[in-house]
This record gives structure tokens, C-alpha cells and sequence, in this order.
């Protein structure tokens, strides 16, 4: 079988290397624009940041390298202009020499990826304004910031990408400044009370964020001196622009190929509209997994899964991919993030009646040397039980929570169902209970009526401003608000009348869950506790 493959990064190449792995006597071959083949580009940040010190260690195949382990041919810096579905031809021009050369193919596919959003603003050609896409973007930035000159940047773009960039130029020396038109970072994988937290901790780590804000122009002589916006100035030696990549399929548009804006729409076998083309990677729409509708899924991890099951496709076997669930992990200063599966607002919008819940849990035994904290927000749907997805925030390993979620989630599982699971634990490690379960144990007290609260966005928007709070932490913390010591309390407590609205604060939320049932018991009926506690909001007496 003769295949043509366009591009060769990170679907291009697995698709190729897989279908040779299934048949030596297949005839692969890759057409890629670049002068690289399978690079890191999840790497770049960590390369700028002097984490990752030779540029070699980006390139995870060279062509000739590639071409030998695997057995196909790889012909760089060759871009694909034309694809002619009805003839199986595809016309490419050579970059080196400026000539046409036509490919004709049994089977296509299409892995061309994507490239950087250009933002419509004047001064995005000015010397040090800077893409993130590339191992050769990468090893220019970092050559000019090892040359001593740069002070301050400007990141713009609070996605993954931007905020590990941010992260990297402050570990060098270098004061980063992130700015973004969304009016949250992280969208919109987070809930918005989860991802103020995650900017709370990276405003601490000394990288300020501005949402909500519209850059304007990039100005400067020559090279960028000050970045304009829709609310005010910011002095820059360089900027960074990660806001957003866009895929490279212009080129397709004539072909009869679905596409929704600009992604290629797949199949569960990762096949086109078209007869014997398939695609994949950042240019191929895919599907959620919890809600079957289309997704675009930009990830190296989607890459390669669904490249994986298109090669055996191809071949004849009929494997579906059973979809994305957007799932997320990303390193910043201090702290972590991940997730995985639906937002709540996400939930809400898809149908389902979702109940969430935020806990704060120690990531592994409190007493175990370096210990550190995770906010754990979990979304269940309320009638079934279904978990719908996770979002973590602190210090340790978030991504064992986030990969135990993704497990329970494509497995369609329920709270009861993942409420037992026999989870490794040793002090250095994780807790006895696993903060997986603890949150997931929370979340069913709430929906059983147990544990009656107001979840961190319900503070925020003022649901509680009728309840009169009081302190139950450990030592009083809040200003102004009645302390109550949980031990002292075996039965009505002076003050409080049964009826009154109490909201129930502590420093995390478990003591003020331990109160509340005390004081159910003893005939006080309208408490509430606050999720998350002092630890995760601004709690203040009105």
C-alpha cells in the first residue's frame, strides 16, 4: 500500500512508524515543511528556561535517523499546496529549490498541524516579538536572553504554553508579565473560582496576570519597547505571543474536505468525508468523549492516540477512538494544575444537572517532609452519580488525581463506583485516605444531603450574604466573626438559635463539616459550610 503522509511531527510520524510496524512491505511517505521531524515542542518552554540545556534534546528523531528505525521516507522542507482527492495526487513544493513535485498516493493522511495566531495589531514584526512553536523559536529566545539585555517580557496568551513560558523567563532572570483578553486564565478548561485560585498563587510567585484585557499595538524603533492595550501601557524588552495556534489546512479548501473552522472533521476511525484520506493532530477535529460531540483536542497525548488507531484502521482493522476528555497538566511556579473531563459550566451547558465540590487535602501524609496542598474541585452529575471531571491546583503530583479521574470518566463510572478503589499509600507518597477519594467521599455527603454548602463561586457571587459566619478553625482567624471551638460543642450553643442562617468557616472545610453535623444533631437547621474555607476564598465579616 502506497501512503502519503503530510507532515511529521507528532501524528504524521506515529501514523507512519505504526503502519510499517503493521506491514514492511507498505510504501510510507512523509512530506513535511519543516526542516525538523518529531520535535518536542511541549519541550520548548523548558529549553528557554535552561531546564532542558542542549537544543539536540528537542529533536526526538532527525529524518535520517527516522527514516532508518522506522523504514519511511522522509523528505523536509517540502509543503504541500494542492491535494487532488479524485486523482490521489498531491502537488508539493521543495523550499530548497523552488520546484513543484507531485505524489500520488492509495491512502492520504493529513497531519499538518498548526501554526501561531498573529494577532491583527501593528508592531508584531518588530525585532523581539517572539512565537513559541518551534525548536528554532525556542533557540532564539533563549539566545537573546542569554545575551543580558532583557529585563522585562511580555507574555500574551494565559494558556498552558504562555503560562509555562512566564514561569521560565522568571526562573532566568527575567520579570514576565502576562496579559490575556479572556476574563480568566486557563480557559476554558477551568471553572473560574478554580482558575482565580491558580492566579492568586502565580501573582505570590512574583508573575502578575491582567485578564480581560485587548493588546492593542506593539510599539517601538525598531524592536519592542512597549506593549499598548485596552487598558493601559506595559514597558517590554520582548514579547512572547501564545494566544492561540490556528491549523494549516488553507490549502484544503477546494478539496470537498468537512472542516469547522479551519479542523478537519474525522470520524470515530479517524477517516474524512473524502475516500481514503484520513487526519490527525492539530489540525483534525475529533470528538468529546463524555458528550460524543466534535472537539478539537491540540495535544501531543491526542496526537498520537488517535495516530496509533488510524495506522491499524488503515490496515483494515475497525478500531474507534473513544474521544477526548481535554485533559490537561501544567507545571507552574509553586504550584501545579491539571484536569480532565467537563467543567461545571461545561456540564451545565451539555445537559447534565451537575453538583460540584472544592476540597483542600494534603497531597501526601502532612507529616511527611515537604507535604504539600491540592484544591480539588470534582463535577458529578447529581441524579446518576456519573463523574464528569476533576480540576486540581497546588503543590505534588496533581496528575494522579487528574489520570484516576480520566479512568473513572472513560469507563463511565459513578461515585459509588470509584468510592472504594484500593489506591497506593505510603507517607511519601499520598495519604490513607487518597485525596481522590476524600474528595469523591465529600462530594457524595453533598449529594446525599449530609454535607449542606456553599461552594467557593456561590461566596464569591454573594449567595451568603443572609448567613451570619462563623469561625471554627482551629484558632480564631476571622475578623469580627463569632469563634465556636468544635471539641467544646456536645450540645446547644449559647448564642445560636436553631433557626438562625449560619455559614460555617474554617481554614479548609473539614472542621466547619464536623461542626455542621454536631449542631444538626443537636436541632440547628439552616448551616452551611464554605467549601474550601479561609484557605481557598476571601472570607471577610460584611
Amino acid at each position: 500500500m502506497k501512503v502519503l503522509v503530510l507532515g511529521g511531527v507528532a501524528a504524521g510520524t506515529k501514523i507512519a512508524a505504526k503502519l510499517m510496524r503493521e506491514d514492511r512491505a507498505n510504501e510510507v511517505t512523509v512530506l513535511n515543511k519543516g526542516r525538523n521531524i518529531s520535535y518536542a515542542g511541549c519541550g520548548l518552554p523548558y529549553y528557554v528556561g535552561h531546564v532542558i540545556e542542549n537544543k539536540e534534546e528537542l529533536i526526538v528523531n532527525t529524518p535520517l535517523k527516522y527514516e532508518k528505525l522506522t523504514g519511511v521516507k522522509v523528505l523536509t522542507e517540502m509543503e504541500a499546496v494542492k491535494v487532488e482527492p479524485n486523482q490521489k495526487k498531491v502537488s508539493a513544493i521543495d523550499l530548497k529549490t523552488g520546484e513543484t513535485k507531485d505524489f500520488s498516493y492509495d491512502k492520504l493522511v493529513i497531519a499538518v498541524g498548526a501554526s501561531p495566531v498573529k494577532p491583527p495589531v501593528e508592531g508584531c514584526d518588530l525585532e523581539n516579538v517572539f512565537f513559541m512553536r518551534t525548536p528554532e523559536d525556542a533557540i532564539r529566545l533563549r539566545t537573546l536572553i542569554d545575551g543580558g539585555s532583557i529585563k522585562k517580557a511580555v507574555v500574551v496568551g494565559a494558556g498552558y504554553i504562555g503560562l509555562e513560558i512566564a514561569e521560565n523567563l522568571k526562573t532566568i532572570g527575567v520579570r514576565p508579565f502576562v496579559l490575556d483578553m479572556a476574563p480568566q486564565i486557563l480557559a476554558p478548561g477551568f471553572d473560574k473560582e478554580m482558575a482565580d485560585y491558580a492566579e492568586g498563587k502565580l501573582s505570590e510567585s512574583g508573575i502578575p496576570v491582567v485578564t480581560g484585557v485587548t493588546v492593542t499595538a506593539i510599539e517601538g524603533n525598531g524592536k519592542v519597547e512597549k506593549v499598548l492595550t485596552s487598558k493601559k501601557a506595559y514597558k517590554a524588552d520582548l514579547v512572547v505571543l501564545s494566544a492561540g495556534i490556528r491549523p494549516n489546512t488553507a490549502f484544503l479548501n477546494d478539496t470537498g474536505l468537512e472542516m469547522v473552522k479551519g479542523t478537519i472533521l474525522t470520524n470515530e476511525y479517524g477517516e474524512t468525508n473524502l475516500p481514503d484520506i484520513y487526519a490527525a493532530g492539530d489540525c483534525a477535529m475529533v470528538h468529546n468523549a463524555i458528550t460524543g460531540k466534535p472537539a478539537w483536542s491540540p495535544m501531543g497525548s491526542t496526537a498520537n492516540i488517535a495516530g496509533r488507531i488510524i495506522a491499524q484502521n488503515m490496515m483494515g482493522a475497525k478500531i474507534s477512538y473513544r474521544g477526548t476528555l481535554g485533559t490537561a497538566v501544567c507545571k507552574l511556579p509553586g504550584i501545579n494544575v491539571g484536569r480532565t473531563g467537563l467543567t461545571e459550566v461545561q456540564a451545565k451547558e451539555e445537559g447534565f444537572d451537575p453538583v460540584s465540590v472544592v476540597t483542600i487535602v494534603d497531597e501526601k501524609a502532612h507529616y511527611y517532609p515537604g507535604a504539600g496542598l491540592l484544591a480539588v474541585k470534582m463535577i458529578a452529575d447529581k441524579s446518576t452519580e456519573r463523574l464528569l471531571g476533576v480540576q486540581v491546583v497546588g503543590n505534588g503530583a496533581v496528575d494522579k488525581i487528574v489520570d484516576i479521574a480520566v479512568t473513572g470518566i472513560m469507563l463511565k463510572g459513578t461515585l459509588t463506583q470509584l468510592s472504594d478503589l484500593d489506591f497506593a499509600y505510603a507517607p511519601p507518597f499520598s495519604t490513607a485516605i487518597h485525596p481522590f477519594a476524600h474528595t469523591l467521599n465529600v462530594l457524595k455527603n453533598k449529594i446525599s444531603g449530609r454535607f449542606e454548602t456553599f461552594t467557593p463561586a456561590e461566596y464569591a457571587a454573594g449567595e451568603a450574604e443572609d448567613y451570619r459566619l462563623v469561625d471554627v478553625s482551629i484558632q480564631p482567624t476571622t475578623e469580627g466573626a463569632p469563634y465556636v471551638e468544635l471539641t467544646d460543642v456536645n450540645g446547644p450553643i449559647e448564642g445560636f438559635d436553631p433557626e438562625e442562617k449560619l455559614l460555617l468557616v474554617c481554614n479548609k472545610g473539614k472542621r466547619a463539616y464536623l461542626l455542621q453535623n454536631r449542631m444538626k444533631f443537636y436541632g440547628y437547621k439552616n448551616t452551611k459550610a464554605l467549601e474550601g474555607g479561609n484557605f481557598f476564598s476571601d472570607v471577610e465579616v460584611e
